[in-house]
């Protein structure tokens, strides 16, 4: 067997796994849906009065301001990593580098795309806390609830998740610090959506649709990334 075929073989076993793991974790997040989860659990968050931690220190300077320069610093260092790559990653090639970056800013892009076009308010607006709207699933498209919208996914939460392609960018050649690079993504990112949620920004699917379009569209780019390159060099 050439190298040339178990790299294809290794990339076709790859692609099938992050696939499983893309589709399972999409079902899970029908089901939260189907369930009805997401105005159960604000419930437990808020009062006629509203959301007692909508200013709260914690939640606005702390998790809302300080998850936002999180995301803009890690976002300076893979920018300044095009010419001087992070320790972890020293050896890594420009080009992955280069996708790495790209992958992370498409992500950014997207999310905010999606909140603009959605007619989903967010739980601060709702009547039942003190608000005007009414509550209507995000899957009722077209529906609007009397409320601003623009809730949805959760933007604050991809100052996190965009960073997902570290990940893949690190996987081969660097597994641990691939791993360490996702846990770290994905413990900022359901921290900075808890914080949310708690203010009654967000309800907790909007954190986890924000988690799974970062990953589909990260997957989505690693491995048409990948087969371009595959076919390029073969």
């Amino acid at each position: 067997m050439t190298a040339a075929t178990i790299e294809t073989t290794v990339a076709r076993a790859q692609r099938r796994c992050d696939l499983a793991w893309c589709l399972g974790l999409l079902a899970g997040l029908l089901l939260w849906d189907w369930a009805g989860l997401d105005i159960g659990l604000m419930r437990q968050f808020a009062s006629r009065a509203g959301f007692a931690w909508r200013d709260h220190w914690v939640t606005t300077v702390v998790l809302h301001q300080g998850g936002r320069a999180v995301g803009w610093v890690v976002l300076a260092a893979l920018v300044l990593q095009l010419w001087r790559p992070l320790p972890f990653a020293r050896d890594l090639p420009l080009a992955e580098r280069r996708w790495w970056l790209a992958t992370s800013l498409l992500c950014l892009l997207v999310i905010p795309l999606l909140k603009h076009a959605s007619l989903t308010s967010c739980p601060w607006s709702l009547a039942e806390f003190g608000g005007t709207a009414r509550y209507v699933s995000h899957w009722q498209w077209g529906v609007a609830d009397s409320g601003s919208g623009g809730c949805f996914p959760s933007g604050h939460a991809s100052a996190a998740f965009s960073f997902l392609a570290g990940y893949f960018a690190l996987r081969q050649r660097h597994p641990l610090a691939a791993k360490r690079w996702l846990w770290g993504v994905v413990t900022l990112g359901l921290v900075f959506g808890a914080g949310q949620t708690w203010r009654g920004a967000h309800y907790p699917s909007h954190t986890l649709w924000t988690a799974w379009i970062c990953l589909a569209v990260t997957l989505a780019s690693h491995h048409g990334w990948q087969a371009w390159r595959t076919g390029r060099l073969h």
